[in-house]
């Protein structure tokens, strides 16, 4: 009875054993095991948007995993970028960053991010800015705009996606450089600009390139006065660029792909191949294309160089000419 009994004793101890062996000893479940959440600091409808919910498809397919856009506006892009940069760094939190918004903030408030806060995964957009108006309104240059403005102050209103965003400092130059006086209108996306321009709500509504192309595509009545690229761009060559035009703008938004910074190594090297992938892929060229949005890839040093040297120039511009009240 004794030797049964502690054959019995022993049989459940090994048992308990088995059960209570560490959970570290489990193999670690493939990357991607749950949806990855893609951050957009902007609204639906907008270029970010756009291009956010085309890249989940891609990415979906590239790393067998489902991909959900979600979309964070609010303080020119600062609602998102925080979010982002507070996220756990696992791989499954990544979102678009935007220049010049995620790098204006910073400079001119105190902020919850930086850039060199996330690990930059790419860039895939370099959108140039334009000024938009109604296809009814008589201006027709930006010469005429110039003219109008000064014969009325302060009638001239420019919607944009924000305080220190692109299409802000836009306006705020061309207004040095013409010794006009707009009245700046800001809002939480393009989405809103455009349905502000549309219905004649704003007189300018401060747009990128391709944003302006694919509402037009859509049906909404507008048209560029100008683009701020260096040279007329490929998707509007019949557009005149700003410096055509006798004003000296150049500007643009850069869209790339960042996650929080401390990405395990192997997640790390996932996406970003992943991101590099799907930006060679003839498919997502096209398809990018059609929707309008200006294709610039530029692997993560790239990427990095790029931003340390716009910040630089930036933070110049906001000692001469702050786009807000200095705090």
């Amino acid at each position: 009875m004794n030797k049964q009994w502690t054959r019995r004793t022993l049989c459940a101890g090994l048992l308990a054993t088995a059960f209570a062996l560490p959970s570290a000893a489990q193999p670690a479940a493939p990357y991607p095991s749950k949806p990855i959440e893609l951050i957009v600091a902007y609204g639906p409808g907008g270029g970010t948007d756009l291009v956010a919910r085309l890249l989940a498809r891609h990415l979906e397919k590239q790393l067998e995993g489902s991909v959900v856009v979600l979309n964070r506006p609010g303080a020119g892009g600062g609602i998102g970028f925080g979010e982002l940069a507070r996220a756990k760094p696992d791989g499954y939190t990544i979102g678009f960053i935007n220049t010049p918004n995620v790098l204006t903030i910073p400079i001119e408030r105190k902020s919850s991010f930086h850039w060199s806060q996330y690990d930059l995964l790419g860039n895939l957009v370099d959108d140039p800015g334009g000024f938009a108006i109604h296809n009814t309104n008589n201006i027709t240059s930006l010469a005429g705009l110039a003219a109008y403005s000064k014969a009325n102050p302060g009638a001239v209103t420019v919607g944009t996606t924000g305080t220190g965003s692109d299409d802000h400092l836009a306006m705020l130059l061309f207004e040095r450089a013409t010794g006009t006086k707009l009245m700046h209108v800001p809002y939480k996306g393009a989405g809103e600009v455009r349905a502000a321009a549309t219905g004649q709500q704003i007189v300018i509504g401060a747009i990128n390139i391709g944003e302006v192309l694919a509402y037009q595509k859509g049906g909404t009545p507008i048209r560029l006065l100008g683009q701020m690229s260096a040279e007329r761009s490929s998707l509007a060559p019949q557009v005149p660029t700003f410096k055509e035009q006798g004003i000296a703008i150049e500007l643009a938004s850069l869209r790339g792909l960042a996650a929080p910074k401390g990405l395990p190594e192997a997640i790390r090297k996932k996406l970003v191949d992943a991101i590099a992938t799907i930006a060679a892929d003839p498919a997502f060229k096209q398809q990018a294309e059609a929707m309008y949005a200006p294709l610039r890839y530029l692997g993560p040093a790239a990427y990095a160089a790029e931003l340390e040297a716009t910040e630089a120039n930036f933070r110049k511009l906001w000692a001469e000419m702050p786009w807000q009240d200095k705090p």
